[in-house]
């Protein structure tokens, strides 16, 4: 993966070595992300901290990424950046340390806020160098590069499980090294683009502006449902990757340990799911992915609060990996409406669905605490019924 490789290379090919290292780096990346989540038993123990303020916690975190994402991938459209992500990974593994001494909840807030600035720096760039190695196979480039964040969100439940929770919360900070990898590989990442894929960047802008637009109230009407759409997606989502754990206790009575090593199961079908969207898409079409992904799992949501322990966590799992299948198709569908603002695109939908994703953890906190958790679960079984949206998606004619 040096600078050189592959510099005769069509535009049009599949560099799979560069989606692979992109994907490795989200699975670094998300990693030390899930760590944040994951500890949240440990730290509401230690900071005596209430649901809503784990849910704001959340806010901060995703919050930040969600306002930073956009406005960085509309200035890397214009002005790539391909060494930021390597920054992106420093601001991260900062955060990590920080967050590893917190002992105040404005601590807390102050170092989940650095590693929610390292994802807003990595996500819409490391996206963007994804699509641009996909050639012609953008489904599966954007599948595999997902994917590798959510196997890196799945390890993060085991290794609060076995490290964070075993040690107590200053091994958070053992993990910055993890950043110091993901620093080199994305750095030659970088190399990759200044050498070879700044050409392509160029080749595909031209073809971009040569097609034939999309009209402007069709992408708008696309946008808005993608919206929507996100909404029922990220909302259900968060509802299980931030508060999963904490039903379980409540309603099995399971240990913290045994928790984690069933969010480890749902988020590992998470990934599972991600890897099958996009090339599913590619095939199918990327508005019968998102139809079917997230209306589909209607009947498992509103079974999910009734079923005993090992159900639950069987449903859980498939519904993960459905609603899962649905994102790369979203983030594909988006740029595939806007060809010439891919990085931007990218950087909307990530940082959409890590704003839902924070407004949603706050008001089920807040929902958490008044009503129960167990009421927040039979009240998120019917979001889901918003996929419905996805039938007024317009056909994009590739």
């Amino acid at each position: 993966m040096s600078a050189e490789a592959h510099p005769s290379q069509p535009a049009d090919a599949t560099v799979v070595p560069i989606i692979l290292a992109v994907a490795l780096g989200h699975l670094l990346n998300d990693l030390m992300q899930s760590l944040i989540p994951a500890a949240y038993p440990l730290l509401k123990d230690n900071l005596a901290l209430s649901f809503a303020q784990i849910g704001l916690i959340t806010l901060v975190f995703q919050g930040t990424a969600s306002i930073l994402q956009p406005l960085i991938g509309l200035y890397t459209d214009k002005r790539p950046l391909p060494y930021a992500l390597a920054a992106g990974m420093a601001s991260t593994g900062i955060g990590l340390v920080l967050l590893a001494h917190a002992q105040s909840f404005e601590a807390v807030l102050a170092s989940v806020a650095m590693i929610g600035l390292g994802s807003s720096i990595f996500h819409p760039e490391a996206s963007r160098i994804a699509r641009l190695a996909a050639g012609m196979r953008p489904g599966f480039a954007q599948s595999l590069f997902q994917v590798g964040g959510n196997a890196g969100s799945a390890m993060g439940p085991l290794a609060a499980a076995f490290v964070v929770m075993q040690r107590g919360q200053v091994s958070i900070e053992w993990f910055a090294g993890v950043a110091m990898l993901g620093m080199v590989l994305l750095y030659l990442v970088g190399r990759w683009y200044t050498a070879v894929g700044a050409g392509r960047a160029i080749a595909r802008r031209s073809r971009a502006r040569s097609a034939v637009a999309v009209p402007k109230a069709t992408v708008r009407l696309g946008m808005f449902i993608l919206i929507v759409l996100m909404t029922s997606k990220f909302l259900y989502s968060v509802s299980l990757s931030n508060y999963y754990t904490f039903y379980l206790i409540e309603r099995f009575g399971l240990s913290v340990g045994q928790s984690q090593v069933c969010l480890f199961i749902f988020l590992a079908a998470v990934a599972a799911g991600t890897i099958i969207g996009g090339p599913i898409g590619d095939r199918i079409g990327r508005r019968k992915v998102i139809l079917w992904s997230i209306l589909g799992i209607l009947p498992l949501t509103l079974a999910m609060p009734w079923l005993p322990l090992v159900p639950t966590v069987l449903v859980a799992a498939l519904a993960g990996l459905m609603l899962a299948s649905a994102f790369p198709a979203m983030v594909v569908y988006a740029q595939d409406l806007m060809p010439q603002s891919t990085g931007m695109v990218a950087g909307l939908l990530f940082g959409l669905a890590f704003g839902i994703a924070a407004i949603g953890a706050a008001g089920l906190g807040v929902l958490a605490d008044a009503w129960g958790i167990v009421a927040v679960y039979k009240i998120c079984a019917y979001l889901p019924l918003l996929g419905l949206a996805a039938f007024f998606l317009p056909d994009v004619k590739h």
